[in-house]
């Protein structure tokens, strides 16, 4: 890509990160309901488990929970790659290695989905993984605000200039 194309590009490229994330925020508290629907309807019984199952809860969790897992593998890569192209490094910092860590929890989530058909402690650990994710979630959105906020600034004090 030549530098005319990226200098143009790069305002832009630089809130497409934080807007997917937050974007990806709402999504997995989606998938989270849904997996609140899939154990309601697991524990449910007669009637009203017949009717729960008519939502497809399952499938609709597992397909937002597959999307999740690649938009957040994907988003994590590039918002590493637009701090890289602003800055010409790596900000080494807590947001980093908490966003390091939901890809982390997120993929070892994923892979525990084929076990938990046949031990329930597994769907345990999986649903501990997710909720500590969603915590991590909700603090990386906090400070990736912090870090828009100080790129906003420094666009401002360059246009300024």
């Amino acid at each position: 890509m030549s530098s005319e194309i990226l200098a143009v590009l790069k305002p832009y490229l630089s809130f497409f990160h934080p807007v997917t994330m937050w974007i990806l925020l709402v999504v997995a508290l989606y998938a989270m309901y849904l997996g609140v629907q899939v154990r309601r309807t697991r524990l449910a019984d007669g009637d009203i488990k017949k009717e729960l199952v008519k939502s497809r809860f399952a499938i609709r969790h597992h397909q937002i929970g597959s999307i999740l897992l690649a938009l957040m593998v994907m988003g994590a890569i590039g918002g590493i790659t637009m701090t890289y192209l602003n800055s010409g490094k790596i900000v080494i910092g807590p947001h980093l290695f908490a966003g390091l860590g939901m890809v982390g929890l997120i993929s070892n989530s994923a892979a525990l989905v084929p076990f938990m058909q046949k031990h329930d402690w597994v769907r345990s650990i999986h649903i501990s993984l997710n909720l500590i994710l969603l915590g991590l979630f909700g603090w990386q959105a906090v400070t990736g605000v912090q870090i828009v906020q100080k790129i906003v600034s420094q666009m401002m004090k360059n246009g300024a200039a």
